[in-house]
């Protein structure tokens, strides 16, 4: 998850969570507030009933129910029982007189001295009553209709509030994350700009005092060592290769030229020859070692033409068959393309010394010196699988087979210094190919290489 969206998830769950127990406590407040409010109500309206019934001579039940009738602004489906001592029923606000009241609830008045209850949607007062002659039970209920509808308008208000404001504060938080995580950004987007061939390209340091303009300042002090490096390794590479090259040649030329004098005897011989070898092996080393540092590059820094796959192949086959004559090297196409899929864009130079590195280890590893080259084509690869019936590759070999100098320990009995496929790789990774090794196929090895084509 991406630090602007973690960031606005957090931020926004925190005030949502805050805003929405904010509305929860509001809402809880205001629905004690009205239960409170309306059982005073209740009580009020109890107490008056029983007050007139017990301690007024002049009121009856008839003159009682009159005047409930007439009250100024009634409770909504309002009921007052009245009970004596016995529990018998004195008054009743209905228009029959019917005990509505369960008897457990009014000895649990008579216990309490005043209970509240809810039934159905009304809400009930219990109150126990000493009236001038006798001890009553009073019991008032009624439906809070006008409470209730102003709560849930409330709760509505509240819901919808806390929706749009949840909405918001996504909005807002992508906004200031945004504007919290710029500097970076800006700091990504220059780092993406530098590659090996730009070092000394470097990043705003911006304030130079907060912690992102901090971490520009040791990012940049870090490239400037880095930059001195690869100035280092460059340099070396180019003078290094330049020096070996010629006394190599030169000497390989002599030994040569030795080699075909007549006056020479047999052991000398001999030990010319082993020279010769050694020096041909040190000379290829040199070379793969020049090109294993020019495949280190930035692909922008090395030149690119079209070229067809198939002449590539063709002219790698050439020049490795040149080499030793006791290579044999077969070219197949799985199905012979359209002539556009043929053409990709590379560095002829490096595309061809990584083909060569591939094509000459099926060779040497091969029981028979025999490697088989198939081509195949999709609509966006060029496929280039090379196949040797050789002494494959272990599972534990595998796994080290494109580090540099690294030789399995099947192979330590043949010629080689461990670069080939170390350079391959990164030469394939340079053109946007991927190689790939499959040391079971056919109790052999098949090593494919997959380069996209110009379309």
């Amino acid at each position: 998850m991406k630090i602007r969206t973690r960031i606005t998830l957090q931020f926004s769950i925190i005030v949502s969570v805050i805003l929405i127990t904010f509305s929860i406590i509001i809402y809880s407040l205001l629905s004690n507030f009205r239960q409170t409010e309306f059982l005073e109500r209740l009580k009020d309206k109890a107490l008056t009933s029983v007050k007139l019934l017990s301690d007024v001579d002049e009121v009856n039940n008839e003159l009682l129910k009159i005047i409930d009738r007439n009250a100024v602004n009634p409770l909504p489906e309002e009921k007052v029982f009245i009970y004596d001592y016995t529990n018998k029923l004195v008054y009743s606000s209905l228009p029959e007189d019917k005990d509505e009241i369960n008897k457990n609830i009014l000895d649990k008045i008579r216990l309490e001295g005043e209970i509240q209850y809810s039934e159905n949607d009304s809400e009930s007062i219990g109150i126990l009553f000493k009236g001038k002659y006798d001890r009553y039970v009073v019991v008032a209920s009624a439906y809070d209709k006008y409470g209730l509808t102003k709560l849930n308008y409330l709760r509505n208000i509240l819901i919808s509030g806390d929706i749009v404001s949840v909405a918001l504060i996504v909005l807002i938080g992508l906004f200031f994350s945004k504007q919290t995580l710029q500097p970076i950004s800006n700091v990504v987007n220059q780092i993406d700009k530098i590659t090996a061939s730009n070092l000394s390209l470097r990043i705003d340091e911006g304030n130079a005092k907060d912690e992102i303009a901090q971490l520009a300042i040791k990012f940049n002090k870090m490239l400037e060592r880095l930059d001195a490096a690869f100035e280092i390794q460059r340099s070396f590479v180019a003078n290094a290769s330049h020096e070996l090259r010629t006394p190599l040649t030169t000497i390989t030329g002599q030994l040569e030229v030795t080699l075909m004098k007549i006056d020479i005897n047999d052991e000398g011989r001999e030990v010319l020859k082993s020279l010769l070898i050694d020096i041909k092996q040190l000379n290829k080393l040199s070379n793969g070692l020049l090109d294993l540092a020019q495949a280190n590059l930035d692909i922008s820094e090395i030149k690119l033409s079209s070229i067809r796959i198939d002449e590539l192949v063709g002219l790698t086959r050439a020049e490795l068959l040149k080499r030793n004559k006791d290579y044999k090297v077969i070219l197949n196409f799985n199905e012979f393309p359209d002539e556009n899929w043929l053409i990709l864009k590379a560095n002829e130079q490096l595309l061809k010394s990584a083909l060569l590195n591939v094509i000459e280890n099926a060779c040497k590893y091969s029981h028979d010196t025999t490697a088989k080259i198939n081509l195949g084509f999709d609509e966006k690869f060029i496929y280039i699988d090379v196949f040797d019936n050789g002494i494959g590759i272990t599972e534990e070999d595998l796994k080290h087979v494109f580090e540099p100098f690294y030789r399995a320990n099947n192979v330590k009995s043949y010629k080689g210094h461990g670069i080939g496929l170390t350079l391959t790789k990164k030469i394939i990774e340079l053109h946007d190919g991927v190689i790939s090794i499959n040391p079971e196929y056919r109790e052999g090895t098949m090593v494919q290489i997959k380069i996209p084509h110009i379309v």
